[in-house]
């Protein structure tokens, strides 16, 4: 095995790890579960982005076609996923842990729909698969497969790599949309009839019933 296919290997690993992890996010009921995977998922992403930048500093820091050198190279497709889950998906796993904190105080507390939306929020999945994905590229070439030389491969590999990502964030988008609205509120029912308010009826005016013949406006 290549030693810079040694030190991609548990890279790509957490990458995938916490993709799937934080997949399964939005499907969890109860409050208790969620906040534990969240950590999971939060832990995973760290471990991720440490091993990322160790990887890739010590490639700039190196001189000539060292082990940290090659391995640096071919992780730099991950690099601009990876800056994507530092903005975006790390603060927002941290608000969700803290959030379904707040009702794991009995194990089967049901977690709410719009904590559930908040973890299928595209930017939180989305971004962690991509950098998994992005992963793989790097594994392959440091395997000996280099997809950004070979012709009739490269076209091939980029559109398959591309449509991936757009079935990925459509996947996401509708996913969070659905949770979305189950969060929202429940509409008012319109009135069917009329209603004498609360205010006007008095215990020494009782409301008058209406005859049948009455064809004239209700009276209160």
């Amino acid at each position: 095995m290549e030693s810079h296919l040694a030190v991609l290997l548990p890279v790509a690993a957490v990458w995938l790890a916490a993709g799937y992890v934080a997949d399964g996010l939005p499907r969890i009921d109860r409050a208790h579960a969620l906040r534990r995977r969240a950590g999971w998922s939060l832990v995973l992403t760290l471990t991720g982005l440490g091993l990322t930048a160790a990887v890739l500093t010590a490639g700039l820091s190196s001189g000539g076609a060292t082990m940290a050198d090659r391995a640096a190279g071919n992780l730099a497709l991950a690099a601009g996923p990876a800056a994507l889950v530092t903005l975006c998906a790390v603060r927002r796993l941290r608000r969700l842990w803290a959030g379904a904190g707040a009702f794991a105080a009995a194990p089967d507390t049901p977690a709410p729909h719009g904590l559930r939306a908040a973890a299928a929020h595209p930017m939180i999945g989305l971004p962690l698969q991509v950098t998994g994905l992005a992963t793989v590229p790097a594994l392959l070439t440091a395997g000996g497969a280099d997809l950004l030389v070979e012709p009739g491969v490269t076209g091939p590999a980029i559109t398959l790599g591309a449509l991936c990502v757009a079935v990925l964030g459509v996947r996401h988008a509708l996913r969070h949309n659905r949770l979305a609205e189950r969060a929202l509120p429940a509409e008012p029912l319109a009135p069917t009839g009329w209603a004498v308010p609360v205010e006007r009826m008095t215990l020494a005016e009782p409301a008058e019933p209406a005859s049948a013949g009455a064809a004239g406006p209700l009276h209160v």
